[in-house]
């Protein structure tokens, strides 16, 4: 090798040893922050007392970790509209801290919460045995909690092997941020209203529109697997500056 290859391939050694250099290692709990708060919500005459954050998480898929403007939209309509929750066996899909769940359960026999993530299924947990404590306010449904990444056809058949005669409810709170969980979420959804028929069980979303692309994908997306979307009457308004809506979907 002549003195002017090596000259360049020493050049070329320190430069990937500068670049090694460059890179940063970071553990996975620099993108996590677990400091909880104990916040009171108040929906209506109810009051319901969580650990949650107050701001999210580095980490995307730790949304779940706080509460959003869609929680607050469907938890209000439901605090002024029991009847629509009354006695009936819920599940919810992507329930974060839990918040909506644990209103419902102030209404229904049956409450199942639901999320993918571990460490917000761990948060979740902690909400339920907060709120089932003894000394904690009344609730009259039975609350449990399982691990659903929608899509996931063996979680799904886990889910329905505990719950074999379904639910008469599926509800989503705020829960369409990324598109690419759009069909897997409606492919979820479609299965557990087969269970129960158009008839006997629908899926209520509490929407918060955030882009254009996303108001068209989520009704798009129904459409394509079968199903009828209805705006509930009245319950179009702003809440912490993001206009939401309340929908009623049902198979066709």
């Amino acid at each position: 090798m002549s003195s002017r290859e090596k000259s360049e391939a020493n050049q070329i050694m320190k430069k990937e040893k500068e670049e090694e250099d460059d890179v940063v290692c970071l553990d996975a709990s620099f993108f996590m922050n677990d400091n909880y708060e104990l916040t009171t919500f108040t929906f209506g005459s109810l009051e319901l007392q969580l650990l949650c954050l107050q701001s999210a998480s580095t980490d995307y898929d730790l949304t779940g970790q706080m509460v959003w403007p869609g929680c607050v939209l469907l938890n209000n309509y439901l605090s002024q509209n029991p009847h629509v929750v009354q006695g009936c066996s819920v599940i919810e899909l992507g329930s974060g801290v839990g918040v909506t769940g644990i209103l419902c359960s102030r209404f229904c026999r049956e409450v199942l919460l639901t999320d993918h993530n571990d460490e917000v299924v761990k948060i979740m947990k902690k909400n339920i045995e907060l709120n089932t404590s003894t000394g904690s306010h009344d609730c009259c449904a039975g609350l449990a909690s399982e691990k659903l990444e929608w899509g996931n056809a063996d979680q799904i058949s886990q889910i329905l092997q505990k719950y074999p005669t379904g639910f008469d409810l599926v509800l989503g709170a705020d829960i369409c941020f990324q598109q690419s969980s759009i069909p897997p979420l409606f492919n979820t959804v479609e299965k557990l209203l087969q269970l129960r028929g158009k008839d006997n069980c629908k899926f209520i979303l509490g929407y918060v529109s955030r882009a254009k692309t996303m108001d068209a994908m989520v009704i798009e997306e129904a459409v394509k697997h079968g199903m009828l979307v209805n705006e509930v009457i009245g319950t179009r308004s702003v809440v912490r500056n993001y206009e939401g809506v309340i929908y009623e979907i049902t198979l066709k």
